[in-house]
């Protein structure tokens, strides 16, 4: 006898006969003969009696046609059948709807989800198709229904949610001098380790794209310029081996001589050793300059997962004092502010300058020139964006200024955003570290369903108790998703897994990473605390100092929630302020259907991202500083601070130094600066007029806006979703 039924989403279900009774009922209806209660009655007791204690809707189904065909109303049976075929169509006409999108190169959001990604060429259909139909089947065979429930109901967004059946990880900090210094296998050939800069270079890009397509995140390598530095030094020994040859003489007593900068001369009058220095200097400026233009040039080319995205790319650098370390910073900048082709500005790497006093900040340290190059070169190219060692939170109790190796201890983020740096299980290091995963809630989908309640006390009273329980099915849907990848084998990732993670020289390739995995993040994310604000008490942060006040309430509340799931778990929870992309017009859209267009919450297209304030809040670049900065000390998995300027940035990197200023003043963690840019896109031709509407150079009407899109830059807004363009176009400027 049938007790339980397991639906076609995979839950569990009491047995009702009366479903049965019903589905043949509405067939016999359709016929001639009408409906036949006693038949009816009497195939549902015995489908109910004959069949096993628990069955799936389909058996059920097929038990239905058989006794139907087998009695005397054979033409009910047709109906039913007819029934269930056009059942099963209705099902799959969404999934057919979203192929035909992808198979007719259609521009929506579903194949401008990700704006760094060409769903118009084959392998990007290709990834398309695959990641729409794997993500049901993650919602049937992979969540709890609790989950599941919060998924449906628009409280919670899963990321990479088509990748969670692969196990696979979300990004990583490579630790690239072991990469260098030991070579590595990639799964199909082994690299021998670098001896020259122009193998590093290369060497670095290989690490970040093989890696790439173990990951369903982004790769960033911590501290790019201690990596690259032993290998300058390499190459001027390797110059001077060169001189060596024609002089007809020894200089190996040169090899060690010290080098105060690697800076380009004219030789002039020098003689003897002094002009072969001289001249194995130079080659060595032009060799790791013409190493950065390779790496730089690569990472805009390099295909990963299936040739359809570049590598997701983010390098940390800045605070190697040393000659060599000086070289290769100095010659990464002039390479970035060059362009790439035709002058064109390199979408990646991603890179992030570390601010440190004592190093590079002030105007007396080793490295200030450098800083200074390098808001120059931002104000023209908008990278690098700024890393603020100084910030209480990023600091290391171990940094030493005359440790050689100090970058050990030094944090390093991702592009986007992401942060890895405190350990529960090991010392504090984002080295071979990263996310495991991260899932969002929806702050304002809460707060409107609060809104019917008379006082504002009442409102956020309840708000918090319905933040508490989602904060509870986040950490449970990550623990869960945890418990699923700690089952992957190493050898399902040939560099992560032998290379790259910390403690992964502890696995064979049929372990399990279980044991290496747990010093990674798991991240909670939030979307949308302004509009949430306004749903509670009619302003957001930025407009009334009681909602800022409730806004770090609720920030705070979810820190010290993530804090209690890392006891309880056992796992490294931290808040992340997501970085949204097709999630800040998804959630949205839905919220809007349900609630209708509410302003200052629903009538947008799209949700403020995490704890910022409004793009189209006017405001001074003082007073955002001040309000999001408190954020970014409670968001540890994650934060960035934005400050969009007007008119041509490339004649102000005065600007993009006020901007580090306020990072220092308000000790924020992570910034970076938004201004116009303008690019043919048929010439590549570029300039900051604020506006453009033929190309001087070519002629071409075809312009447009090189902008940022959640931390990165996108070559073009072609492939932005809707939503962002929405935000894009709602952006001010910050005075």
């Amino acid at each position: 006898m049938i007790q339980t039924v397991v639906k076609r989403d995979g839950r569990v279900v009491g047995f009702n006969e009366d479903k049965i009774v019903a589905a043949i009922r509405k067939a016999m209806l359709h016929t001639d003969a009408g409906e036949d209660a006693f038949l009816i009655r009497q195939i549902a007791d015995r489908i109910s009696i004959q069949g096993r204690e628990q069955m799936t809707v389909e058996e059920i189904q097929d038990m239905v046609e058989l006794e139907l065909m087998n009695s005397p109303r054979k033409e009910v049976a047709k109906r039913y059948i007819a029934y269930r075929d056009q059942r099963s169509i209705a099902r799959k006409a969404k999934t057919r709807d979203m192929f035909l999108e992808i198979m007719e190169i259609k521009s929506s959001d579903v194949t401008r989800e990700n704006a760094n990604m060409n769903t118009d060429t084959p392998a990007g259909m290709m990834m398309k198709f695959a990641s729409e139909t794997t993500k049901p089947f993650v919602d049937d065979y992979l969540l709890t229904p609790e989950v599941k429930e919060a998924v449906r109901q628009n409280y919670l967004h899963i990321h990479d949610k088509d990748y969670y059946p692969t196990k696979s990880l979300t990004c990583v900090q490579h630790p690239l001098d072991r990469v260098l210094r030991d070579g590595f296998n990639a799964g199909h050939v082994e690299s021998r380790p670098a001896r020259r800069i122009e193998t590093a270079s290369m060497l670095c890009c290989i690490s970040l794209e093989t890696a790439q397509n173990e990951m369903h995140g982004g790769q960033a390598i911590p501290a790019f310029d201690f990596y690259l530095a032993p290998f300058v030094r390499s190459s001027f020994v390797e110059e001077l081996k060169v001189i060596e040859s024609f002089d007809g003489q020894s200089y190996a007593h040169l090899y060690d001589t010290p080098v105060d900068d690697y800076l380009f001369r004219e030789p002039g009058d020098l003689k003897g050793e002094a002009r072969a220095v001289r001249h194995a200097v130079n080659r060595t400026v032009s060799r790791v300059h013409q190493s950065m233009e390779a790496f730089i040039h690569n990472m805009n080319t390099i295909h990963s997962r299936g040739g359809n995205q570049v590598v997701f790319s983010s390098i940390n650098y800045g605070t190697d004092t040393s000659a060599e370390g000086r070289c290769v910073i100095r010659e990464l900048l002039l390479s970035t502010d060059r362009g790439v082709g035709n002058g064109v500005t390199a979408i990646f790497p991603i890179q992030i300058w570390k601010k440190k006093r004592g190093v590079n900040y002030l105007p007396e340290d080793r490295n200030h020139d450098l800083y200074r190059l390098a808001c120059k070169v931002s104000a023209r190219r908008f990278f690098p964006n700024f890393l603020n060692l100084d910030a209480s939170f990023n600091r290391h109790e171990s940094w030493r200024a005359d440790d050689p190796l100090r970058f050990r201890y030094e944090v390093a983020t991702m592009g986007c955003r992401t942060r890895v740096f405190e350990d529960r299980f090991g010392s504090k290091t984002s080295i071979g570290r990263g996310n495991l995963s991260f899932s969002t809630l929806n702050l304002v989908r809460m707060a409107i369903e609060c809104r019917h309640l008379p006082g504002e006390a009442e409102r956020i009273e309840a708000f918090f108790h319905k933040l508490d329980g989602m904060l509870e099915r986040a950490a449970l849907q990550l623990h869960g998703r945890f418990e699923f990848q700690k089952t992957a084998q190493a050898r399902q990732f040939p560099l992560l897994m032998s290379a790259l993670w910390d403690g992964c020289e502890r696995l064979r390739p049929d372990d399990t990473v279980e044991q290496v995995i747990n010093r990674g993040t798991l991240g909670i994310g939030f979307i949308g605390l302004a509009e949430a604000l306004v749903a509670l008490t009619g302003k957001h942060h930025g407009e009334d100092a009681a909602s800022q006040a409730l806004g770090l309430r609720i920030v705070t509340r979810m820190r010290d929630r993530a804090a209690a799931f890392s006891d309880r778990y056992a796992h490294n929870y931290s808040v992340l302020a997501t970085p949204a992309e097709g999630l800040a017009g998804r959630f949205t859209r839905r919220d809007r259907q349900t609630f209708g267009p509410l302003p200052g919450i629903t009538d947008r297209d799209y949700y403020t991202n995490s704890s910022h304030l409004p793009v189209y809040f006017k405001c001074s670049a003082h007073h955002k500083a001040k309000t999001e900065a408190p954020y970014h000390e409670l968001t540890r998995g994650g934060h960035i601070f934005y400050v969009e300027i007007d008119g041509d940035a490339t004649h102000n990197p005065d600007a993009i130094m006020t901007v580090v200023d306020l990072m220092d003043r308000y000790d924020m963690g992570y910034a970076s600066v938004n201004h116009n840019r303008n690019r043919c896109l048929d010439c590549g031709y570029e300039n900051a007029a604020a506006q453009l509407a033929g190309c001087p150079r070519c002629g071409s009407p075809k312009i447009d806006r090189l902008q940022r899109i959640t931390g990165y830059l996108v070559g073009t807004t072609d492939r932005w979703n809707s939503a962002k363009l929405a935000e894009l176009n709602d952006r001010v400027t910050h005075a």
